[in-house]
């Protein structure tokens, strides 16, 4: 919902009550609302949230004009999130170090019972080396970790496959986090997708959020910390609850 990518456990499928895609064209003025507040304050922005920006450049060109619009703006920096393996774009736009691009990465078993439609493990992580190469900030998440029988085997296999092919001492930062909603989202997930095994697992809700109970929430996360530290330093790792 709102994005061209189908991923089960996404919160948008809980967010919105329908699967047209949305895209807002007044983007000039976005931009003058956000000059004015950079007169009072510096701004860090998420701007592909609640999308995949970079899926729909050829259809938008957000990226670049966020892109451009970042360049003569200072005082702002903001992060493209995505699951886009796209090399393309990096020859089309100029390296900023306040626009940094976070890739979400899953085991590939996972990306395909998962993350319907998203690009491959490899190809992730192709467009995250070659952002690095251009010169762009990188962020790599690890987030949402995500429960299988074998979960320890499946992230330290894409765990080593990411460490062989991106230099990881030029990673921005990491961020580690298990999957965890709202439980307002939850609620019409499960009554959509009655048959993802991800959605409906035996969650805790603590607080109206639903997460892995505690001792399995824990214990994923820690070890994806702990394998991440054999290649990023510690003050570069940052977990959700942090």
């Amino acid at each position: 919902m709102n994005c061209i990518y189908n991923c089960e456990y996404c919160y948008l499928k809980g967010m919105y009550p329908s699967g047209n895609l949305v895209i807002f064209v007044n983007i000039e003025d976005i931009f003058a609302e956000l000059e004015e507040i950079l007169a009072k304050h510096d701004v860090y922005l998420c701007v592909s949230y609640d999308t995949d920006l970079m899926a729909l450049e050829d259809l938008t060109g957000f990226v670049r004009a966020w892109n451009d619009f970042v360049r003569t703006h200072p005082g702002l920096r903001i992060e493209i999130r995505t699951k886009c393996g796209r090399t393309d774009l990096w020859d089309r736009l100029v390296p900023n170090e306040n626009v940094i691009f976070s890739f979400t990465l899953s085991p590939e078993w996972i990306r395909k019972e998962c993350e319907h439609g998203t690009a491959a493990l490899r190809e992730r992580i192709r467009c995250a080396a070659k952002a690095i190469e251009t010169g762009f900030p990188v962020r790599l998440c690890f987030d949402p970790i995500i429960y299988c029988p074998d979960w320890q085997r499946q992230y330290d296999a894409m765990l080593d496959q990411v460490a062989g092919q991106i230099d990881m001492s030029q990673v921005w930062d990491v961020s580690v986090g298990s999957f965890r909603i709202s439980q307002d989202y939850m609620k019409k997930l499960r009554r959509s997708q009655r048959d993802s095994a991800v959605v409906q697992f035996p969650f805790v809700n603590d607080g109206g959020v639903y997460h892995y109970p505690d001792r399995l929430m824990n214990e994923m996360e820690q070890h994806v910390v702990d394998r991440i530290r054999e290649w990023i330093p510690e003050e570069k790792i940052f977990r959700w609850k942090e």
